[in-house]
């Protein structure tokens, strides 16, 4: 559920409510009891998840292709060194 945040106009009492997106807005300001309360707008609290958005999907392909170029600006691939085979006289 959301919160909401309101503002009383005659005493200036802030308070945030939680509700459900159906409850009719709050009216009497719990301070002075006046019908006085207005809904203000702020920011949302909320983070959009799973697949489909820009975080998850798109996020980490400019790291790779710019990781990748870093490492072959070095010059030519160095290759993989090899473990030094045993032979039976190493035993």
């Amino acid at each position: 559920m959301p919160i909401y945040e309101y503002k009383c106009s005659a005493c200036g009492h802030q308070l945030e409510a939680i509700q459900k997106f159906s409850d009719d807005p709050l009216l009497e300001c719990p301070e002075c009891g006046k019908p006085q309360l207005q809904k203000l707008i702020s920011s949302s609290a909320f983070q959009l998840k799973g697949t489909g958005w820009y975080v998850t999907d798109f996020r980490d392909r400019g790291k790779k292709a710019s990781g990748a170029k870093s490492e072959d600006t070095g010059g030519a691939k160095a290759a993989p060194e090899k473990a030094p085979k045993k032979t039976t006289a190493d035993s």
